[in-house]
C-alpha cells in the first residue's frame, strides 16, 4: 500500500477513486508515564513518554486506515493526514485519513 501526503503520486496514473479512509485509536495517558514525563518537564527534554505513546498510536491508526482502504480494493492512499482531539481528561483521539484510489504505472 502507498500512502502519500500529496494528491498524486509521481510516476503512477489514478484509474479510480474509491473514496474516503479512515482509522484512529483513543488513548489514555499512563500514571506512572505522567509522573516521569512531568518530573522531565521540570528540567527539561523531551518527553520520551508521550513520544512513544504518539508513536504506538500513529501506527495504529495508519494500520487501521490501510485495512479500511483495502476492503474496498485500494492499493494506494492520497492525501494523507492526522487529526487529534481530547475526548476527555487524559485520553485523545488520533484519526488517520485519505483517500483510497486505484493506481497504475504511467
Amino acid at each position: 500500500m502507498i500512502l502519500v501526503s500529496s494528491p498524486n503520486i509521481p510516476e503512477k496514473k489514478i484509474i479510480k477513486t474509491l473514496g474516503l479512509v479512515k482509522g484512529n485509536t483513543i488513548r489514555a495517558r499512563h500514571i506512572g508515564k505522567d509522573i516521569i514525563a512531568g518530573l522531565r518537564a521540570v528540567v527539561g527534554g523531551e518527553l520520551h513518554e508521550y513520544t512513544q505513546l504518539l508513536a504506538q498510536s500513529r501506527e495504529q491508526a495508519i494500520d487501521r486506515m490501510i485495512e479500511d482502504a483495502e476492503k474496498m480494493g485500494a492499493n494506494a492512499i492520497v492525501s494523507v493526514s492526522f487529526t487529534t482531539s481530547v475526548m476527555s481528561q487524559g485520553a485523545a483521539e488520533l484519526m488517520a485519513f485519505g483517500t483510497a484510489v486505484l493506481i497504475e504505472d504511467h
